[in-house]
């Protein structure tokens, strides 16, 4: 059962909540999809604030429910429908197919980041 004691946040139609957990994407995704829900990913800037508020909670940088698709250089949520909201730190993203998946800086933007790195797990429901 997860423990939250606090960190827990909802917007919109969204509850968001954090383990505190740092894992690798997959991992992180898995947890989130046993508690019955996906990774945080912000659809526009009050969930991309909301989000940020857990991320400064535990000063951490978190993944976000966004890969890398076929194409390199072109991101989507993780249903594969394409983003229509980013928030990309300047010259991000540049990975250029090698970093397949997308972290939340502690200032709210996004950096493209390999997926095999350990991050805070922050699931929405």
């Amino acid at each position: 059962v997860l423990a939250l004691h606090g960190k827990i946040r909802e917007v919109g139609e969204k509850i968001l909540a954090s383990n505190g957990k740092e894992v690798d994407f997959a991992s992180a995704l898995q947890s989130c999809e046993e508690a019955g829900g996906t990774l945080a990913t912000p659809t526009n800037e009050d969930e991309n604030k909301a989000i940020l508020g857990i991320v400064k909670q535990y000063n951490r940088y978190a993944y976000l429910g966004i890969k890398e698709g076929e194409t390199s250089g072109q991101f989507n949520y993780i249903n594969g429908t394409p983003l229509n909201y980013t928030k990309w730190h300047q010259y991000e993203p540049n990975g250029k197919g090698t970093e397949k998946c997308v972290e939340m800086y502690t200032d709210g933007s996004w950096n493209d980041k390999k997926c095999n790195l350990y991050r805070l797990t922050i699931c929405e429901f």
